[in-house]
């Protein structure tokens, strides 16, 4: 089987992380992740777009640090899940269910993205 490139696992990384931060800020601030459409909870997501943001200027886009960048995200988005069940916020409109569904949904997204970069950055330099 074929390793794909480096080139290849970095657009894929790239865009993977552009969709689903895009998808986040649509889903939490359009429709809403904790309680009913416009719950102010939902703002909390934008800590994890910011950290998205800012990371990438820092990391200035290269693969190793855009894997820590979307590593950090998906830790950001887990405790985001975590806090808002053991809160209880958004009672009675989110379930516990629903809650950690999406929150997991969204943490796939990034690891799987810094799983991407992460390739990339092994096949640029294998140390």
């Amino acid at each position: 089987m074929r390793s794909i490139s480096s080139r290849v696992a970095h657009r894929a990384g790239l865009g993977l992380a552009l969709a689903s931060t895009l998808f986040l800020f649509v889903v939490s601030l359009g429709v809403g992740i904790i309680g009913a459409d416009g719950d102010p909870a939902n703002l909390l997501y934008l800590s994890v777009i910011a950290l998205g943001l800012l990371g990438s200027l820092v990391a200035r886009f290269r693969a190793r640090g855009m894997a820590v960048v979307l590593v950090a995200m998906a830790l950001v988005q887990a405790s985001i899940g975590l806090v808002a069940v053991v809160a209880g916020l958004g009672r009675p409109y989110s379930g516990v269910l629903e809650l950690l569904g999406l929150t997991g949904f969204f943490v796939v997204l990034f690891l799987t993205a810094a799983w991407l970069f992460r390739h990339a950055a092994h096949s640029i330099d294998p140390t």
